[in-house]
């Protein structure tokens, strides 16, 4: 799924494990409840994108991405965030 449009798609309570999202735009997609534990989102485009409850666990995240998605009660254990920017502005080094 390198490079899909997801933009606004229903993937609420979507068990994608491991999946490669690489360049993925998720702009306003509903992730309420998803698994994505080890899914690497690479360049993805999550700006907007509900990610409440999502289990984000172990995800990669390196490179320029947007995370301004909701995420509350996300789990983001272990998840690599290296150059990401979070919704309150803060880049991760």
């Amino acid at each position: 799924m390198e490079g899909a449009d997801l933009s606004g798609a229903d993937l609420r309570r979507a068990t994608l494990v491991g999946a490669n999202l690489k360049g993925a735009h998720l702009g306003d997609a509903e992730m309420l409840g998803a698994d994505l534990h080890r899914a690497n989102l690479d360049g993805a485009n999550l700006e907007g994108a509900n990610l409440t409850d999502a289990n984000l666990a172990g995800f990669d995240l390196w490179g320029d991405n947007q995370m301004d998605a909701k995420l509350f009660n996300t789990n983001l254990a272990n998840a690599i965030l290296t150059g990401a920017t979070m919704p309150d502005g803060t880049i991760h080094d």
